[in-house]
């Protein structure tokens, strides 16, 4: 008697609870993976900033490469090439080039590690906004049953499915969206960040083959 009254809760909150249990289902998908994305979004980006000052360190000579952070592992692997010397016949570019390669290995491994739960924002935003659409032709399709059932096309009783139908599409593309704004944003500066790295391996190479070990030198 009361909701004659006052008409149907078009709240969100009561478009919610009203829903059926298949658009129910679809909204609770959609706001898991919204959070899932933030939670993505957030760690990468405190990652991609310790990433970001561990390449600046690869390139500073003077810096202590202890540790097991990347610039550290990068130097690691570097020494390691740099202390075998160059082999009979290998010329300094060469000896170079594989100075490099096991750095670059090294660096490719790691920004492999790092870029985890980052496919889930592009499978978010690209299937979010046809999840929603689901739930929308969903609860639009009971909205015409109970139309059928009713035998009545007043607002009161139209209204209510197709707002719930109409949320499911709204959650839809708030999940989506900032996903898509986020993965652009990650994978533009992880792309920066290896650039930017591999110029900081270029540099580091030269400076180690210029001066190859003393039984290195020994021997040419």
């Amino acid at each position: 008697m009361q909701e004659a009254m006052h008409g149907p809760d078009l709240s969100p909150v009561g478009l919610i609870l009203q829903a059926g249990p298949v658009v129910q289902g679809v909204m609770a998908i959609l706001a898991l993976a919204s959070i899932a994305c933030w939670a993505v979004a957030i760690e990468k980006a405190i990652l991609l900033a310790r990433l970001k000052k561990e390449v600046q360190r690869l390139q500073d000579t003077e810096a202590q490469h202890s540790g097991e952070n990347l610039a550290a592992r990068l130097h690691r692997a570097a020494a390691r090439e740099w202390s075998e010397g160059r082999e009979a016949g290998e010329s300094r570019g060469e000896y170079r080039e594989r100075i490099e390669r096991a750095m670059r290995d090294v660096l490719s491994s790691a920004l492999r590690g790092m870029q985890g739960g980052v496919p889930l924002l592009a499978t978010t935003g690209a299937v979010g906004p046809f999840v929603g659409l689901f739930g929308t032709v969903w609860g639009i399709m009971g909205s015409f049953q109970g139309i059928a059932k009713m035998q009545d096309t007043s607002l009161s009783v139209v209204a209510p499915g197709i707002a719930e139908a109409l949320l499911a599409t709204a959650i839809g593309l708030v999940a989506a969206i900032p996903a898509v704004i986020a993965y652009n944003r990650i994978t533009l500066r992880f792309g920066r960040l290896r650039q930017e790295a591999l110029a900081g391996i270029a540099v580091v190479g030269a400076r180690l083959s210029a001066r190859p070990p003393r039984a290195s030198r020994a021997a040419e």
